[in-house]
């Protein structure tokens, strides 16, 4: 387990990220897991020489287990990439292999800076157990977790995934309550996607969300294909779909929407919804590009993830950001059309907006989740934009140390937690004679 910090941290670093910037001359407060205050520094704290003090990434959306199957879905059509990589070796997956996934995946994302996950999890099983694994593995690792608990019960989906509606609003609520009172995990509903959640599964996790307080997550208009099927299917848009079942508040985070028309984008920013934005995946698996200005126009909260290791096969929220500024650059034909500012934001604040949790910014009240960088290693020079590296340039050889409720969880090049080397074994075992 990850030990406990003092109880009263002040960390002087170089420079640190605040409002936007890189500022030198200030120290951060840590205590009880929270930064109580960003002030002058006196010489008196903790230094940090060389360092540049961050907030830890948000990781809006993964599937953990996905990791294993990494590369096994590499440059195929979806309907392949699915049955062959996803389908062919999910399906054998009980709850210690879910749990070796979930070390791999998020043990990856601490190394990148990713100090906060939701982790979309349906590989359920008829029950909890398996969910319970990956909440042991960030326990084990220090990771700040949010399950998404899907709701699925397409017909045509494997059975280990399908669930009744009734289930699937019975086990979520049961595992939230397993975890409450954990500052480090959460529990949100997650109607899978409008082709693979019928109009009562929608529903029950509508009504869950609505009982809890807690975020909706869910795939919508991913690609063409769901679009057109849902017109087939419920004569309606997918975006349309999901509020006529009243999935569409204040509190739905909209996974993909590559393909929402005018009307939706309209129609999430009036319901205050936010978008979970998954730029590398969307190019993997050639479905589409984002539009970003569309959804910022209409009022859209933008969060980033890194989606599941094979329709990505990388798990760094950094380098969601460079690819987020440059694939909107390449869509609008303008090198203006996105900033470095804007998705910095997007992969920090903007993640601690969608998942409803104070992160993602180094600010008083905020959780202690850190990142600290080598400003003295190559991809971070010249000094004078270090600000603007961080999202176009950064190595992540460049993160030295990472802090997950003012725990440091990875430092000297591995896992306080659970060291590199034991992972890398642990995968090699599940993954023997694939």
């Amino acid at each position: 387990m990850v030990p406990h910090p003092p109880h009263h941290l002040v960390l002087e670093p170089d420079l640190l990220y605040t409002g936007g910037s890189l500022r030198s001359g200030l120290a951060l407060t840590l205590a009880g897991g929270r930064i109580v205050e960003v002030g002058r520094a006196d010489g008196r704290g903790t230094r940090l020489p060389g360092r540049a003090l961050l907030p830890g990434t948000v990781n809006a959306h993964n599937h953990a287990f996905q990791s294993l199957v990494r590369g096994f879905g590499d440059d195929l059509a979806f309907a392949d990439w699915r049955d062959q990589g996803i389908y062919r070796y999910s399906l054998g997956l009980g709850p210690a292999e879910v749990y070796v996934g979930a070390l791999f995946a998020f043990g990856e994302m601490l190394t990148y800076g990713v100090t906060t996950v939701a982790d979309f999890f349906y590989l359920h099983d008829q029950g909890n157990d398996n969910a319970h694994a990956v909440i042991r593995a960030a326990r084990d690792l220090g990771i700040r977790l949010v399950l998404a608990r899907a709701f699925y019960d397409w017909p045509r989906g494997p059975a280990k995934y399908r669930e009744t509606p009734d289930d699937a609003a019975r086990r979520c609520l049961e595992l939230a309550r397993s975890v409450a009172g954990d500052p480090l995990v959460a529990v949100h509903p997650a109607p899978h996607s409008p082709h693979a959640a019928s109009p009562a599964m929608v529903e029950a996790g509508a009504a869950v969300s609505a009982e809890t307080g807690a975020p909706l997550h869910v795939h919508c208009a991913e690609a063409p294909y769901e679009v057109e099927q849902t017109r087939a299917e419920h004569g309606t848009t997918p975006l349309r779909y999901l509020d006529r079942h009243g999935a569409v508040t204040s509190r739905t985070l909209v996974v993909h929407g590559c393909w929402l028309d005018d009307g939706e984008w309209a129609l999430l920013g009036r319901a205050g919804g936010k978008l979970a934005y998954n730029p590398s995946s969307n190019m993997f698996l050639g479905d589409g590009i984002t539009p970003l200005r569309k959804a910022i126009a209409a009022g859209v909260t933008v969060a980033l993830g890194t989606d599941g290791g094979c329709s990505n096969n990388q798990v760094s929220v950094f380098g969601e950001m460079r690819m987020a500024a440059l694939l909107q650059k390449v869509a609008a034909l303008d090198s203006t059309a996105m900033t470095a500012a804007e998705v910095f934001r997007m992969g920090t604040e903007g993640g601690g907006t969608a998942l409803a949790l104070p992160v993602g910014r180094l600010e008083a009240g905020y959780r202690a989740d850190l990142v600290t960088v080598d400003l003295d290693h190559l991809s971070m020079l010249p000094p004078q934009r270090a600000a603007n590296h961080l999202v176009y340039a950064l190595d992540p050889r460049a993160i030295r140390e990472v802090y997950v409720e003012g725990r440091c969880v990875y430092a000297d090049g591995d896992l306080t937690g659970v060291p590199r080397a034991r992972i890398a074994e642990e995968v090699r075992r599940v993954t023997r004679g694939w």
